[in-house]
Formats: C-alpha cells, sequence, structure tokens
C-alpha cells in the first residue's frame, strides 16, 4: 500500500510536525506500507501543486488541516475527489471536522492524536473499507517521529519542530488547547537522547512546541542548561513562555547565553485584568511587564510579545492601554493578532454574549464585538499594520528607543502615523524602508523634539549600510568626510594606522551628531557634539558605526 502525507504549511521554512507523527504509527501498524511525505505552501500555485498530488500514483491521501490551511483545502480536495474518487481521503488537525462539513462527499477525520488511534483504522485502511471517523485515547506517549534521514530530506533548510510535552496548564477561552486537560510532559532523559539526535544535524532553529514552557521551573532549567552545553554554534531555539512564571534562577542562567541561541514568544494578550477575567487566563501583568523589561535589559534574547485584538471587555481605549504598557518594555516584537474564534472553544459559545461577529471562514478572524464595532476594529487592525512595518521591521531601532519612553502617549503617536499611512496609500504599496522613512521624516516635523528624531532617522538610515541619504533630508554627506579628512589624525589607536587611512575614509560614510543622540547611542565620551563613522566591511552586511575623534 502507498500512502501520501500532504502539508500545507504558511511558508518554505516551516515544517508539519504532525505528518512525521503519523508516517510513523502507519509504519508501526503496517510495516509493508511505503509512505511518502509532501510538504507544500498555502502560496503554491494551485493546478501544478493538483498535478503534483494526483501525479503520485497514491493508495490513500492524508492531510494535515488547520485554519491557515483550511481555505486551500477546501478548494483542493473536491477536484482530488472528482478526478480520482476510489482514493481514500484521510483528514486530521484541529480543522478537519469543520473541514469535512463543508465538502460534498465525506472524507475520513481522525480525531485528536494518532498515537491512541484504535488499531481498528489501520485494519479498516488496509482492507479498503474505512469509516467516517475514528477517535484517539488521550495520554500516549510520543517520542520524536524524527529519523536521520529526514535532515537531508524533507527538513533540509527547515525550522525543527519539537515538543518535550503535550498540553496546557491554562485554559484560554479561545485556545483549542483549552479543550484538553493537563499536561503530559516525556521523561527528561528522553527528551535529552532525541534533543541529541536532532543537533548533530546542526539546524539552524528548533521551535518548542510545549505551551507554556516555563511553567515547571526545574524542568525549564534542566533543558535550557542541555541545549547551552550540547548546541552547535549558530542554532537559535524558539520558547512559548509565561512571563510572570520566571524566576530569579532563570534570570541568573539567562544572564550567560549566547546573543541570539534563545528567542522567546510572550503571549500577554491584554494588559485588563477585566479582560483576562473574561477569557479565563491567569497572569500576573505588572510582574511580566517588569520581567520583560529585565529580558530586555540583558540583551541576549529575541522577545517576541502577543497582543490579541478583539477580546472581551477591550473598546478601543482599553485596548490602546494594552499596546501603551507593552510597547514601555520595548519587546523587539509585538504582534497585534485578531481574535480567532475557533469552533468548540469556549469563545465560541459566547458569541451572542458578546455580541461578537467574525468570519465565517477559517481563520475566523472577528470583524467586530461589543466593544469594538466595526470602524473601530478596522483602525486598530491598521494599526497593527502600521506597528508591524514601523517597528517590528527593527528598521528604525534607535528611533523608537529613544521616542518610546519620552513621547507622552506613544499609542496616539501611532495612532496619528497609522492615519497619515492610510492617507498616503501605504497599506497597498511596497512597504520599503526608504518609503517609511520618508513618511516619518513628514510625520514628525510638527513634533516638538523634531531636529533630534530627524537625526535619528539619519543614524539608524546609516546603521543599515546606506552610503547616502534620502533625498527628503536635503543633505549629502560629503562635507563630513571631507572635515575628517583634514582634521583627523594620521593614525587612531582601533580604527586605522597610517598606511590604512585612505582605505578607511575610502570604505566608511560620517555624519556629525549631537550629543544627545551621541550620548542615547552610548557615545559617552563626547562633552558636545560629534562624529560618527558607519564602516562596512567588504561582503559584509554588519556595518560597525565608531566615533572619529578629531584634532582641534
Amino acid at each position: 500500500m502507498n500512502i501520501h502525507l500532504i502539508a500545507f504549511n504558511c511558508r518554505y521554512s516551516h515544517s508539519c510536525l504532525a505528518l512525521f507523527y503519523v508516517r510513523n504509527e502507519l509504519e508501526r501498524h503496517l510495516p509493508e506500507t511505503r509512505t511518502a511525505l509532501h510538504q507544500f505552501t498555502i502560496n503554491d500555485p494551485y493546478f501544478e501543486t493538483l498535478l503534483s498530488i494526483t501525479g503520485s500514483q497514491a493508495d490513500a491521501w492524508f492531510f494535515s488541516v488547520y485554519i491557515w490551511n483550511a481555505s486551500y483545502l477546501l478548494r483542493l480536495l473536491p477536484d482530488l475527489h472528482r478526478v480520482a474518487p476510489m482514493v481514500p481521503i484521510v483528514l486530521g488537525g484541529p480543522q478537519a471536522s469543520a473541514l469535512r462539513e463543508k465538502l460534498f462527499f465525506l472524507p475520513t477525520v481522525v480525531h485528536n492524536e494518532i498515537e491512541g488511534v484504535d488499531r481498528s483504522f489501520y485494519r479498516d485502511l488496509e482492507q479498503g473499507r474505512l469509516q467516517g471517523e475514528y477517535w484517539s485515547a488521550p495520554g500516549q506517549a510520543f517520542p520524536s517521529p524524527y529519523k536521520q534521514d529526514d535532515f537531508q530530506s524533507q527538513l533540509k533548510n527547515r525550522n525543527i519542530y519539537y515538543e518535550a510535552s503535550r498540553g496546557c496548564p491554562f485554559f484560554c477561552a479561545y485556545c483549542l488547547s483549552s479543550l484538553s486537560r493537563g499536561v503530559v510532559a516525556k521523561d527528561l532523559d528522553l527528551v535529552k537522547a532525541e534533543l541529541l539526535a536532532i543537533l548533530q544535524h546542526r539546524p539552524s532553529m528548533i521551535r518548542f512546541v510545549d505551551r507554556t514552557f516555563n511553567a515547571d521551573p526545574i524542568r525549564t532549567l534542566t533543558i535550557w542548561r542541555f541545549l547551552q552545553e550540547n548546541a552547535p554554534p549558530g542554532c537559535s531555539f524558539h520558547f512559548e513562555i509565561a512571563p510572570d512564571l520566571f524566576s530569579e534562577e532563570m534570570f541568573g542562567f539567562l544572564a550567560g547565553v549566547e546573543e541570539g541561541m534563545f528567542q522567546f514568544e510572550i503571549g500577554i494578550q491584554s494588559t485588563s485584568l477585566e479582560t483576562l477575567k473574561a477569557i479565563n487566563r491567569k497572569m500576573d501583568v505588572d510582574k511580566a511587564m517588569v520581567v520583560i523589561r529585565r529580558l530586555k535589559t540583558l540583551g541576549v534574547i529575541h522577545l517576541h510579545a502577543d497582543l490579541i485584538l478583539g477580546l472581551p471587555m477591550e473598546d478601543e481605549f482599553r485596548f490602546g492601554q494594552s499596546v501603551r504598557e507593552v510597547l514601555a518594555v520595548q519587546p523587539h516584537y509585538l504582534q497585534m493578532g485578531l481574535l480567532k474564534i475557533l469552533p468548540d472553544t469556549a469563545i465560541a459559545r459566547q458569541v451572542a454574549e458578546y455580541g461578537i461577529v467574525a468570519c465565517q471562514e477559517p481563520p475566523y478572524q472577528v470583524m467586530a464585538t461589543r466593544w469594538l464595532d466595526h470602524q473601530a476594529l478596522s483602525r486598530l487592525y491598521w494599526l497593527g499594520e502600521c506597528l508591524e512595518a514601523f517597528y517590528n521591521k527593527r528598521y528604525f531601532k534607535t528611533f523608537f528607543s529613544y521616542l518610546i519612553p519620552t513621547e507622552g502617549d506613544i499609542f496616539s503617536w501611532f495612532q496619528g502615523l497609522s492615519a497619515l499611512c492610510a492617507r498616503k496609500g501605504f497599506y497597498s504599496l511596497s512597504k520599503t524602508q526608504g518609503f517609511m522613512n520618508e513618511i516619518l521624516f513628514h510625520y514628525i516635523q510638527g513634533h516638538e523634539q523634531a531636529p533630534l528624531l530627524r537625526e535619528f532617522l539619519i543614524f539608524d538610515w546609516l546603521s543599515c549600510g546606506h552610503r547616502f541619504l534620502p533625498e527628503v533630508f536635503d543633505e549629502d554627506l560629503a562635507a563630513p568626510k571631507e572635515y575628517l579628512w583634514l582634521h583627523a589624525a594620521e593614525a587612531i589607536d582601533g580604527l586605522y594606522i597610517a598606511k590604512e587611512r585612505n582605505y578607511f575614509f575610502k570604505r566608511g560614510v560620517f555624519y556629525r551628531f549631537s550629543k544627545a543622540v551621541l550620548t542615547h547611542c552610548g557615545f559617552f565620551e563626547h562633552e558636545s557634539d560629534g562624529v560618527l563613522g558607519f564602516i562596512t566591511e567588504h561582503k559584509c552586511p554588519v556595518t560597525t558605526v565608531v566615533a572619529v575623534p578629531v584634532v582641534r
């Protein structure tokens, strides 16, 4: 029997962990079966993808279904059935049942974890008499499904997903994880052995899919220490963490972690205690903000914070307060995601109570609530897109690191920026750094600190490796370089020796900044304004910023 397991991921760098689990269970129960894995993306051309699947000569097709690929599969599966009606189609994943209800034919649906499915499923599959549904018994063992060959084929140049535990200690009303109770954790010795088997292939990214990874502090530190001791150079690890569950011992350990090794995704969702209570989410908001600020101060961990737009009890003003509070601690990335009304979740049963209007098709985004009419939600959605472009892309790191703590109301500031973007058609155009720089330049003109903010825009622009200034600044870089050429010493320790002086000036661009900018950027030795050099090495994308002393 020839079974093809098919996933549609959001992008090529992703991989589908479920396919590997299903493959192993099929091979364990039906050892004579041949399996093949196919990973596409939801952006792949439709007809070519259909031909690729139908040309595979499969005896059965298995699909993993979730909210981001359900619409693609709703189009694909009926066509597959029409062209090959005798080939069984099996669906699994959180959206399998909802998708099945919309089809004109009835594929088989496997509910919950593949490891707990009854043996009758495999017998019926082998005998060609699959039933409509099969259910899984929870709590089964789930060893890592990866084989050595996977890393040179299906997992090559992709993120590796790994789970050291299943389940979540919390029961948030909007989350599918709330439908299962309790957490099943793998034995730590098994976790270490499985991670070693993965690490020997030198992956660039391992994403732990554990919900609230740091819920057990001792277990968390054990795994973190193991990764620090055994990770190959250049390997990063992504975790979902709850900031209010951090301990001092965790901070002590993280202070010694190599920069870029760990990434934390931090689900804040809202800073409103009333909202958190309504969605059955427990969090010490004040402690969470303190922890994020301390993690940011460590300077070694990428911090991705999440807010959810459209939650109960949050009107436009209260959501703005959540934005203010999270931006105040300056995570590297702030995602404002729309609430999704997922079937079978607690909040799906409360849509009438909360006045929720949501899209009928996946991913079921909220369009209005009792507290946010459609126009207000639309404004906040575009504000989130504004944050995504200007704050999250990190083109303006120094600009925002200065502006956020000094601006009286950063949420209102972004509201104004978002309105300007809308007037300029920004959201439907290519969001280049040059275009965004121009918008910011015009937006700050009426600001009381406009000259200083202009300098920060220039600093960030040159820090990105540009060797010119945009036209909007109406200024070139020749004058600072000429000044330095005449006044810089013949040799400067740490910058250049006499015979390399010409080369230093050839590969650098230079600009004179005020004392306020120099101080904020860490050049504390300047008592007044001074010149910074932005030096880009040949064939190196990294630009080094240096202070260039002059002979007075």
